[in-house]
């Protein structure tokens, strides 16, 4: 391999990376933004699990409520409702009035601690 300006017969030299080069930049910002690019992720798909477990838990609380006003078991009604993955968390209380309460734990992404709960509530007048 002859580089290019050299005569015949002389081999070719690495190239000498120069002071203020740009050689490599490419790599060296794709490996400081990546877990940058992470961490956001990470942060969205825990958000879109919060909103899951906000969404079962209202629809188990509707659940609920409109078994606890003709007299069947409410908590039947909002497991029926939820998705497995939620649950193992669920918190359910009624009032007199016709209300039912319901808590779920939200599911947090492995390797990190629960954010905390999702709830909702939800009345039928008695039948």
């Amino acid at each position: 391999m002859v580089r290019p300006g050299a005569q015949e017969g002389q081999t070719a030299l690495p190239a000498i990376v120069r002071p203020g080069s740009q050689d490599g930049q490419a790599a060296v910002e794709l490996v400081a933004l990546l877990p940058c690019a992470l961490a956001i992720l990470a942060a969205v798909w825990q958000l879109a699990l919060a909103g899951h477990a906000a969404w079962g838990a209202s629809a188990a609380a509707r659940a609920a409520a409109r078994a606890h006003a003709v007299g069947a078991d409410p908590g039947r009604a909002a497991r029926g409702r939820l998705p497995a993955a939620l649950e193992p968390g669920l918190r359910l209380r009624t009032e007199a009035g016709g209300a039912v309460h319901v808590r779920v734990r939200i599911p947090a992404l492995p390797g990190l601690p629960s954010p905390g709960h999702a709830g909702a509530t939800a009345r039928f007048a008695p039948q």
